[in-house]
């Protein structure tokens, strides 16, 4: 018989390269891995692992149980959980994925709604930015991902898709700047300004926007982090663009925020499975999402 565990162990073999590896992201031993995976062959009757070198990898076999598997264990997890929500709430478990300005503006609040309203539901939280946090839903290791589009993601039409709200994207320049006091600023007259770009999605957006206006943005500096692009910028190092979120959860001592034209934004969503969607706690944290985008 195959057991959800033992497919458990196969995906993280499949995506890690090597039963060591494998036992270092699932916090078991690699002896521990080794045997569920020979207990896992010897239910499939054939052979789902070879080594070449160092590393290990599929079999034909091997390849179709892991494709499937990612569907087993996402329906098995909302089973769980529809079960858990049947016996009100009192075991259910809610597990988020968000990016870093979601997480310290949007998450709290409705977090907490949702443990007064259900205490017994756990809720917990990881951060990845969109595409990964994406992946993750998919793969089965969160039931609700925040994410954030340019434009309309048709590789979501397989999501259940939650809009939360429109994020409008600022300029931040250095106090003193020319622009500081500046209402509003047309995004090509910072043509010949070094720039700050925020993480690889953003980044991406960014030159397309500056493309758009007639040049491409000299980047002096990348980061993900929404803090040190804060700090560069008001050690005058640069100018960003950066979501009012981001904004929002950091103090951006040393600079000044001021609207671009044209008008650039990112649609904040909320993911999930369609079988997910079902669950009432995963609904439920979906609601609490929404109303703390209203406020």
């Amino acid at each position: 018989m195959i057991e959800a565990r033992h497919l458990r162990v196969l995906r993280a073999v499949a995506s890690t390269g090597s039963f060591s590896a494998a036992a270092r992201e699932l916090g078991c031993t690699q002896p521990a891995v080794s045997q569920q995976m020979k207990a896992l062959e010897g239910a499939a009757g054939t052979p789902l692992l070879v080594r070449a070198g160092r590393e290990m990898r599929l079999t034909e076999a091997g390849e179709a149980l892991v494709r499937h598997a990612t569907g087993i264990l996402a329906g098995l997890a909302a089973a769980e959980e529809e079960v858990a929500a049947l016996a009100g709430l009192r075991a259910g478990r809610v597990r988020l994925v968000s990016f870093p300005s979601g997480s310290s503006t949007l998450v709290p609040t409705a977090v907490a709604a949702m443990r007064a309203d259900h205490p017994g539901t756990r809720v917990s939280l990881v951060e990845a930015e969109p595409p990964r946090s994406v992946e993750m839903l998919r793969a089965g290791d969160c039931e609700i991902a925040l994410a954030f589009r340019y434009e309309v993601a048709p590789e979501w039409e397989d999501l259940v898709v939650r809009p939360l709200l429109t994020d409008r994207l600022v300029g931040l320049v250095p106090e003193g700047h020319p622009f500081a006091d500046a209402e509003e600023v047309g995004i090509g007259t910072l043509a010949e300004e070094p720039w700050i770009a925020g993480c690889p999605r953003c980044r991406r957006h960014l030159v397309q926007v500056c493309e758009a206006a007639g040049f491409t943005p000299r980047i002096d500096f990348a980061t993900d982090d929404y803090p040190a692009v804060v700090g560069l910028v008001g050690a005058g190092l640069g100018v960003a663009v950066l979501p009012e979120l981001a904004v929002e959860s950091v103090r951006p001592r040393g600079t000044r925020a001021v609207r671009v034209s044209p008008a650039v934004q990112r649609e904040v969503v909320a993911l999930t499975l369609p079988d997910l969607a079902q669950v009432p706690a995963v609904a439920g944290m979906l609601d609490r999402l929404a109303a703390a985008a209203r406020r």
